[in-house]
């Protein structure tokens, strides 16, 4: 399957804001973007030209970014939302938050999204008690998401547990003792808290 493999401090400092992307180290002093506040590269502290374009790409890899996803799934994933009914941006926005790496991340089971698509693909997660092992699964109201019984004793997975504080979205219920995550409703928007602007992304693929 093909994944990102680069430096992904480079994805944050290209975006100028943290994404969040390596998990506790985001929220330290060595995180890159506290060092270096600018995008990488030899031109990265020149002037750069803002356009109207350029504002709505940045949107568009932003969210690719934050998600983990390649162009042609992300492009995949727009084209699905255009043909649900409602408002296209919030559709999109609605369909990533339910990968089922998106959920183990919001669960708090996961440091990083990263780390919970690495859960899912090994084979530790399980949607209404069969093991999934596709990250991209779109989780649907009522699924009960657990860790397998024989990963719960995984020391990063109880560390995670530990430690992790982020706040749980209203539309999951997690029972952290029973390593369980329930999906009682579809996200809203204004439950979903990425700094996104959904509307710049549908307009650059409506050109």
């Amino acid at each position: 399957m093909a994944r990102y493999t680069g430096a992904v401090c480079k994805l944050c400092r290209r975006e100028r804001m943290k994404l969040f992307l390596k998990g506790p180290k985001c929220d330290t002093m060595r995180c890159p973007v506290e060092r270096k506040p600018y995008p990488p590269g030899q031109h990265g502290r020149g002037r750069i030209r803002e356009s109207e374009y350029l504002l709505q790409l940045r949107e568009k890899q932003k969210a690719r970014r934050i998600y983990g996803l390649l162009e042609r799934q992300f492009r995949n994933l727009y084209e699905l939302a255009t043909k649900q009914p409602g408002i296209t941006g919030e559709n999109l926005l609605r369909m990533l938050e339910q990968r089922l790496d998106n959920v183990v991340f919001r669960a708090n089971f996961a440091a990083s999204r990263s780390q919970a698509r690495q859960f899912v693909r090994h084979g530790h997660v399980t949607v209404n008690g069969k093991k999934v092992t596709v990250p991209s699964y779109q989780v649907r109201k009522g699924d009960v998401v657990e860790i397998g019984q024989k990963s719960r004793q995984m020391i990063v997975l109880r560390h995670n547990l530990d430690t992790l504080d982020r706040v749980v979205p209203a539309w999951l219920d997690v029972t952290s003792s029973d390593f369980r995550a329930t999906v009682h409703d579809l996200p809203l928007r204004e439950q979903i808290d990425v700094p996104v602007r959904e509307q710049l992304i549908v307009e650059l693929y409506s050109k």
